[in-house]
């Protein structure tokens, strides 16, 4: 019987587990491929009695890009949610869809009345995404560790404040539309910075917050139960609440300044868990608005349509009354694709994509999306709670907020249950600087993803001496 061999060294270690997700992401990008043309075959038929050359453009283009993206996605985060960019992907698909049948409704009203044919606005915003999906592999590839974010906060922070302020400090001329001024006009080719200033200012937010976490922290006064926070902590959100109203006065854009201060109180309240500055902000909030109200003409008609819009329903209240017309025709099942009447809608493809959508989806089809809206959000927010540093989870929180804030704020105005604020729907509304910083957004989500998901790596165990070279110990024998 042979001797077992003598032990020269330890074992190798264990190999580290395959990503997992790669083909869950893979089949539903496919599927949300296959719902996309299905649609614009629809959209084809009931609009031009034939499919034309727009539905093989459109969904080769669509195809092709979140190919690259998907590929992008394995090479540089392969641990990533498998579910946050076939979620992206729908709703960017179900966007084109529409946009395309507004545009094809545009066409035939200008034929009608004997006008030039008008641009076809989803040939930009195809273009819009292979722009936003450009930035998405290139934020990837350049943060491979959000960690490294944390930097340059107080850069990012700087950078953020300069683009939210500079539409308000430019001539009109180039920077006001439709009575706000968020855009930076060159030629025939405009901006709104603020999109990208939200990501910035979050990102400065996330690294402050947890470096002075114990400052805000420190209890001070008792009030009802609570721990109110020392009057002389209160800055940031003294500053965010500013920014808000310079915001509403210098580019009289509500749904900015309504943004940026949600988002700040958030933060505050997951990095402090004090219910506290919640209702602290909530009076400053409130505050705000009676303030805003009183002084700013525009906000007061904002409100006055939001009560009744049918008061005036030839000029202020007509955007909303149609849009209110438009859900109520589209049922509980919807009229279909291409055979309903959104096109009377001002702006149907941007501000009013809700009642879009609901007119020809109907209850059902826009509780679909919003369920693809919720598993998004909620992916984020998982891996904000799954990543294992305080400035990952902060970052991840701030991001995910900021897609429901913005989805609350549009279907809350579009269906009169808050005034209208001038905000679009992520990923499905017509808008280029908006597509391409969600763009930026969700590739920061998927890096987030990917560090929460990723096994720790593991250190070899110290290599066992031969038994030849082992030491000699004594050992006493027991009484």
């Amino acid at each position: 019987m042979s001797s077992p061999e003598p032990r020269t060294g330890s074992p190798p270690p264990a190999p580290a587990p395959l990503p997992t997700g790669r083909g869950i992401e893979l089949v539903l990008l496919a599927f949300a491929a296959v719902l996309v043309t299905g649609a614009l075959a629809l959209v084809e038929a009931n609009q031009e009695q034939e499919l034309t050359q727009a539905l093989l453009w459109v969904g080769l283009a669509y195809l092709a890009l979140f190919t690259i993206a998907h590929l992008a996605v394995r090479r540089f985060a392969p641990y990533a949610d498998p579910l946050i960019l076939p979620c992206v992907a729908l709703l960017n698909g179900l966007g084109l869809v529409m946009i395309h049948r507004l545009d094809l409704a545009r066409v035939e009203r200008a034929l009608a009345a004997g006008r030039d044919t008008p641009v076809e606005l989803v040939a930009r915003q195809v273009a819009w995404t292979a722009i936003g999906l450009a930035l998405f592999v290139a934020v990837m590839w350049v943060v491979r560790d959000h960690r490294t974010i944390a930097r340059y906060a107080y850069t990012a922070g700087f950078s953020g404040l300069v683009l939210l302020a500079l539409p308000g400090l430019l001539p009109s001329s180039i920077s006001e539309v439709n009575g706000a001024k968020l855009w930076i006009r060159i030629g025939g080719v405009g901006i709104q910075p603020g999109e990208f200033a939200k990501i910035l200012l979050i990102v400065f937010f996330a690294a402050f917050l947890v470096q002075k976490r114990d400052l805000f922290s420190t209890a001070g006064r008792r009030f009802l139960g609570m721990e109110l926070p020392r009057a002389r902590d209160l800055a940031p959100l003294v500053v965010a609440w500013g920014l808000s109203v310079g915001v509403l006065v210098l580019e009289r854009d509500l749904g900015t300044s309504l943004l940026f201060f949600g988002i700040v109180l958030v933060l505050l309240y997951v990095a402090t868990e004090r219910v506290s500055w919640l209702l602290i902000g909530l009076t400053f909030f409130l505050g705000g608005c009676l303030i805003a109200y009183q002084l700013f003409g525009h906000v007061r008609v904002r409100v006055q349509v939001w009560i009744d819009p049918f008061s005036d329903f030839e000029n202020t209240g007509f955007q909303i009354a149609q849009a209110l017309f438009g859900l109520g025709t589209g049922g509980v099942g919807g009229t279909g694709l291409g055979a309903g009447r959104p096109d009377l809608v001002p702006y149907a493809e941007s501000d009013f994509m809700l009642s879009s959508l609901g007119e020809e989806l109907g209850l059902i089809g826009l509780a679909a999306i919003l369920i693809i809206y919720l598993v998004l959000i909620t992916r984020g927010l998982r891996s904000a709670l799954a990543v294992r540093d305080s400035f990952g989870k902060l970052l991840a929180t701030g991001l995910a907020f900021t897609l429901a804030l913005q989805v609350f704020i549009v279907i809350g105005g579009a269906s009169k249950l808050i005034p209208l604020t001038g905000l679009t729907l992520p990923f499905l509304s017509y808008g280029g600087s908006s597509l391409v910083a969600n763009y930026a957004l969700v590739a920061m989500l998927l890096r987030i993803s990917n560090a929460a998901r990723a096994p720790l790596p593991r250190r070899p165990p110290a290599p066992l001496p031969p038994i030849a070279e082992a030491g000699t110990e004594l050992v006493e024998r027991p009484s």
